[in-house]
């Protein structure tokens, strides 16, 4: 019988490397695009880093009560190279599950990042090591080791819905979910829209750029221009 609310799951399927590698070259903001804006995690979810740090991979997804960190040391444990670990913590700011030596743990099996709903510590250590984390909160109280929790089940983070093998995406925009069976879809539009915008910065800058849709636009919805 499940033990449902304290359980581990060690096998997920993950995405296959080279389409990680492929949205490594996306931005946040153009993945969100191309999944009609949604799937963007809450704006509180954000980097602790210095500015241009970047994350990409696959999620292995932690539930913990707020407070509390045993299941995130497990998960941590379980993690592969180029694995994102994405906590739920249930929002809670009150408690910084994770500090310097876990990063430094997760430096050495070289994961890709960190997603926390709810809150950090060691915030200079972590952002003196360039490890990316993206966090809600960061408060120097510590958390305790209790449990109960989930290792590799559906979460919700930052708003979204994450599996296991998720792509998630993080940059100075926020973080963005990709779900895993979605991700070769997700990955065409998005450099569509990106071969769009290039097309728009080269027209730009040639003054060549055609601007008649805003007035079209305003006219359209009975919007009144006056001389």
């Amino acid at each position: 019988m499940s033990n449902i609310g304290f359980r581990v799951f060690q096998r997920i399927e993950r995405p296959p490397q080279e389409l990680v590698a492929v949205f490594k070259g996306f931005g946040v903001a153009n993945v969100g695009d191309a999944m009609g804006r949604f799937r963007v995690m809450d704006y509180q979810i954000k980097s602790i880093n210095k500015p241009g740090v970047k994350m990409a991979g696959p999620a292995v997804t932690v539930r913990v009560r707020p407070g509390d960190n045993l299941m995130l040391h497990k998960a941590l444990d379980l993690a592969q190279e180029g694995d994102v670990l994405v906590v739920d913590a249930q929002e809670s700011p009150l408690n910084g599950l994770w500090g310097e030596i876990m990063t430094k743990m997760a430096m050495k099996k070289k994961l890709a990042g960190l997603v926390m709903d709810g809150g950090v510590r060691d915030s200079y250590d972590i952002r003196e090591l360039g490890f990316p984390v993206f966090t809600r909160a960061v408060i120097a109280a510590g958390g305790d080791k209790d449990g109960l929790g989930e290792v590799n089940v559906p979460v919700n983070c930052g708003g979204v819905p994450v599996n296991p093998g998720d792509i998630i995406l993080g940059d100075d925009d926020g973080v963005v979910v990709v779900p895993r069976l979605e991700a070769e879809t997700v990955a065409k539009l998005t450099k569509e829209i990106m071969a769009k915008e290039a097309e728009m910065m080269k027209q730009i800058e040639e003054g060549t750029i055609d601007r008649s849709w805003v007035d079209k636009t305003l006219r359209q919805r009975g919007c009144e221009i006056i001389d």
